[in-house]
């Protein structure tokens, strides 16, 4: 096969340190602008916080938009499913119905990721539509859907092949398919599967291959089934310095401050980098972490080049002590006094996470990079530990103790420092005129004087609240994906609802813009948001489905920039479009309701419970008015 060759080498050893940055370069001065993807594409991805294209985006996009086949040969965690899904997106018809794009993804948990990526870049596409299919999901909301019409279809290969046999999915007007992870789905045994789909599929069509390893299966498919594809390969660096200690924290997005405020209180550090997404979470952050009493200020693509400078000047001279940063403003950072990295968001890709950390730990000196890690994100943390050739050990957070340990610590060293620095006569003086006219102690003097210094921040703290650090494990995973937000979320039964339809203590209620007119279940809304708030499923409260809407009770004074996130969640194709849901009209439904538990929002509820719980129904509203207090005759 003849395969022009586009290749991207990061070398590894120091030889080719000259043409590494010759590449890195020419990279780094390319945008997503740049590239020549739709306007509504560039819209979204300013606000999910996309600021330089990585290697393989920047290379895969362009063969794609002309209407190129691609092979590539790139490790999970490079950004591979932007490099697919940006231009194929820009080449679609909305207006046309039938199915244009076809994804195969080895399991259920990536065709999920793949399928929400997708819609995270289609924000600014007016009804687009994309259906996730895998096995384990009732056929029959997967069937509805197809019916009603998607743009493009995520899916398992076993599920496709099934729904194709079915004729419930038709590809004949199929413009681009992708292999995604191909190596990974051969080797747990689709490679029947995957050439009886390619077989049935028009032969005029668009082709996209990607895989971390090449054997001959991969090529073999490529051979037979792609026309004359450019073959992009990107060789991910493995090597970290060996004097920077790498952990990782499993933590809630509501729960990183607390951890960060945590690590920060024991953590002896001289400065720190802490790295975000998106250019408003650095100057969010940096805001809370001054009014927590921390030297910290933001540094992003917006600020001023003077400001930049001023900004990195007060890093280097010790006037600030953490600096909250997106990756491209951090770029060509070079500060000795940096001992510590912080990943307060996980990074998009493996090499993103290399040259963050690579801050620290420079000419000789040893250096800390710490990881936040929410539960859906273990699987770009095994990416990482797979670039970088090395395991990244969990830490554990300090507990109240050493926090206290530390803070008394400190506190004495503050008093050693003033008396060390001298003239202290006048005050000396006062104290010792307060003590003859009070004829108090001087101990009880030195009492209240050191309260006073500490009143704003107290010196103990009473109890640190438990970071969340539960989720699905690294290893769980079926081969068709076991893993899957879905399933996770139905494990825990739901809380039962206060009986007088109240919100209990702690909680918020909240109105989404989802119901069971869109297939939606309890399971598919817990998960959503256990997924994207970094929320434990158990801290989810009661989910009531309506026709059109849902009514979902979660933890009382959740974080701007994680209800910002919710509003543009999918769920069922549909968006969260969450808003705060008013008490009163809830709890009158309820009173109308009489007895309460005869009107059923949706079938959909009692379908989410188990067959035993639905048997008894006759009896329902009997037993359901004798333990309930009385309420109005009807």
């Amino acid at each position: 096969m003849n395969v022009p060759r586009t290749s991207l080498p990061m070398p590894k050893s120091k030889s080719n340190d000259a043409s590494e940055n010759q590449v890195e370069e020419a990279v780094d001065t390319v945008s997503f602008k740049d590239l020549g993807l739709a306007a509504p594409l560039n819209k979204a991805l300013d606000e999910v916080g996309y600021e330089t294209p990585s290697p393989i985006q920047a290379l895969t996009i362009p063969h794609l938009l002309q209407g190129l086949d691609v092979l590539g040969h790139a490790p999970t965690g490079t950004g591979k499913t932007a490099a697919f899904a940006l231009p194929l997106l820009s080449r679609l018809d909305l207006k046309a119905k039938g199915v244009q794009i076809l994804v195969l993804a080895p399991t259920r948990e990536l065709a999920i990721q793949v399928s929400e990526a997708f819609q995270r870049y289609a924000s600014r596409m007016k009804d687009f539509h994309i259906l996730p299919i895998y096995g384990g999901q009732d056929y029959s909301g997967q069937i509805r859907q197809l019916r009603r019409g998607v743009h493009a279809v995520v899916g398992t290969p076993g599920r496709v092949m099934d729904h194709m046999r079915r004729g419930t999915l038709v590809l004949s007007d199929i413009k681009a398919m992708v292999l995604d992870e191909a190596d990974e789905m051969l080797r747990m045994g689709f490679h029947e599967d995957v050439e009886w789909i390619l077989e049935q599929m028009p032969k005029e069509k668009q082709m996209a291959l990607f895989s971390a390893t090449m054997p001959k299966q991969v090529l073999k498919i490529a051979r037979k089934f792609q026309d004359d594809p450019k073959e992009i390969t990107i060789e991910s660096k493995t090597k970290t310095a060996s004097t920077i200690r790498q952990r990782f924290w499993s933590v809630s997005q509501s729960h990183k401050l607390d951890a960060l405020t945590r690590i920060l209180e024991v953590e002896p550090f001289e400065g720190i980098i802490v790295f975000v997404r998106t250019k408003t979470a650095t100057t969010e952050l940096a805001e809370k972490l001054s009014a927590r009493g921390y030297a910290a200020a933001a540094i992003n693509g917006d600020l001023v080049q003077k400001q930049r400078e001023k900004t990195i000047q007060g890093l280097k001279q010790g006037k600030l002590d953490i600096l909250v940063a997106t990756d491209v403003a951090a770029r060509g950072l070079d500060v000795d006094r940096i001992s510590h990295v912080i990943n307060y968001d996980i990074p998009h890709d493996t090499e993103s996470y290399i040259h963050r950390i690579g801050r620290t730990g420079r000419a000789g000196r040893t250096g800390e990079a710490i990881l936040f890690v929410a539960p859906r994100e273990k699987r770009m943390l095994s990416a990482i530990e797979r670039a970088t050739g090395q395991k990244i050990e969990p830490m554990k957070l300090p507990s109240t103790e050493m926090v206290n340990n530390k803070r008394i610590s400190d506190f004495k060293q503050s008093i050693s420092d003033v008396l060390a620095a001298g003239d202290l006569e006048f005050m000396q003086g006062v104290i010792d005129q307060y003590v003859l006219e009070h004829d108090i102690p001087a101990i009880e003097v030195a009492a209240a004087l050191a309260k006073m210094a500490v009143a704003d921040r107290p010196l103990l703290v009473k109890d640190i609240p438990t970071v969340v650090e539960r989720g699905p494990s690294r290893n769980s995973r079926s081969a068709d994906g076991a893993g899957n937000r879905g399933d996770s979320a139905r494990r825990k039964p739901q809380k039962p609802r206060r009986r007088d339809g109240s919100v209990p203590e702690g909680m918020e209620r909240f109105r989404i813009s989802v119901g069971s007119n869109h297939d939606v279940k309890p399971g598919n809304i817990v998960g959503a948001i256990a997924n994207e708030a970094g929320l434990d499923a158990e801290h989810i409260g009661h989910v009531n489905i309506m026709e059109d809407y849902s009514l979902v009770d979660l933890p009382a004074g959740m974080p701007k920039d994680v209800f910002t996130d919710l509003k543009k969640t999918w769920v069922c194709g549909q968006r969260l479009g969450i808003t705060k849901a008013k008490a009163e009209p809830q709890q009158a439904d309820d009173s109308d309701a009489a007895p309460a538990r005869r009107k059923r929002p949706s079938a959909e509820r009692s379908k989410s419970r188990a067959s035993s719980d639905r048997k008894p129904r006759a009896n329902a509203g009997k037993s359901g008015e004798r333990k309930r207090k009385p309420s109005k005759p009807r």
